[in-house]
C-alpha cells in the first residue's frame, strides 16, 4: 500500500528512536516523505535503522544521545541542522518506566524516571523550539501515557514524569501558538514494545492487562503512523495542546 508523501521537505528530530514505538514513528515520518535524525542511547540500533531508510530510499541521520545531557541535545540540534540544513518536526519518544512500591523506591530511582521522561523533553523542546519560533512554523509531538490519566500502582514516578509532559504540552502550546508552532501529545496505552517485554513473558500478567483494556488487546506500533504523521503535517496547524489518547478504551474505563 502506498503512503501520501505528505512531509516531502521536511526535517524530523525523534528521540527514543532505536526500537519499539519510537523506532515506528520514525519509519513512518519517512515513509511520509521527511528526513529523519534519529536519536537513541543505543548507536547499532540507529545506525540499523539509517540503513533500512536509506534502502528504502528515504534521508536518515544518526544521533547517539542521551536525552538528560544538556549539551548532547544540543548536539543533537546542531547535528541535524549541519547535516539536513533545517528542522520542522520534534517527537519526544525517550522515556523509561520504574514498576516499584513508592514506599521502596530509591530518590536516585526517581530522579532517573523524572530526568529522562520530563528533563528530556524539556532539554530537546528547547532546543529545538528555538529554531522553530524563529522560522515561524513547526510541529512538537510529546510522547505521554494513558498512566499520567489515571491512578497506577507502583509508577508514581512514571505516571507523575508523564503527567508533567501532559502540562508542558499544554504551556508550550499557549506560548507558542502566536509563533506557528503546534505542541500536541499522544497518550498511548498498553502496546508491544521492548518496554514491556518483560511483562508480556508471563502470561498471566498480560492476561490481567488485556482483561482491563475494552478492545481486548495491546495495541501495534503500527497503529500510532498515522497519527504521528498527522501531527507533523499541515493537517493539524490548527490542532494544539490536545492530547490523543490511544489505549483500546482503557482510560475511559
Amino acid at each position: 500500500m502506498s503512503v501520501e508523501r505528505t512531509l516531502e521537505g521536511r526535517v524530523a528530530i525523534v528521540t527514543g528512536a532505536g526500537r519499539g514505538l519510537g523506532r515506528s514513528m520514525a519509519t513512518a515520518l519517512s515513509a511520509a516523505g521527511a528526513a529523519v535524525s534519529v536519536a537513541a542511547r543505543s548507536a547499532d540500533e540507529l545506525d540499523s535503522f539509517v540503513a533500512d531508510t536509506t534502502a528504502a530510499g528515504g534521508r536518515a541521520l544518526a544521533c547517539p544521545t542521551d536525552v538528560t545531557d544538556e549539551d548532547a541535545v544540543e548536539h543533537l540540534v546542531a547535528s541535524t541542522l549541519e547535516h539536513f540544513g533545517r528542522v520542522d518536526v520534534l517527537v519526544n519518544n525517550s522515556g523509561i518506566v520504574a514498576t516499584t512500591p513508592l514506599l521502596e523506591q530509591s530518590a536516585d530511582e526517581w530522579d532517573r524516571v523524572v530526568a529522562t521522561n520530563l528533563r528530556g523533553t524539556y532539554l530537546a523542546t528547547r532546543a529545538v523550539g528555538r529554531h522553530l519560533v524563529g522560522q515561524g512554523s513547526g510541529k512538537v509531538v510529546n510522547i505521554a501515557s494513558n498512566f499520567a490519566l489515571k491512578g497506577v500502582s507502583h509508577h508514581a514516578a512514571y505516571s507523575a514524569s508523564k503527567a508533567g509532559v501532559i502540562a508542558f504540552t499544554r504551556s508550550m502550546a499557549v506560548e507558542w501558538a502566536r509563533h506557528g508552532v503546534q505542541v500536541n501529545a499522544i497518550a498511548p496505552g498498553y502496546f508491544a514494545t521492548p518496554l514491556n517485554a518483560e511483562l508480556r513473558e508471563d502470561e498471566a500478567t498480560v492476561e490481567r492487562v488485556v482483561r482491563a483494556i475494552p478492545a481486548r488487546r495491546m495495541g501495534e506500533a503500527a497503529e500510532l503512523a498515522p497519527w504521528i504523521v498527522l501531527l507533523a503535517g499541515s493537517a493539524s496547524d490548527f490542532m494544539t495542546g490536545e492530547v490523543v489518547v490511544i489505549d483500546g478504551g482503557q482510560s475511559v474505563r
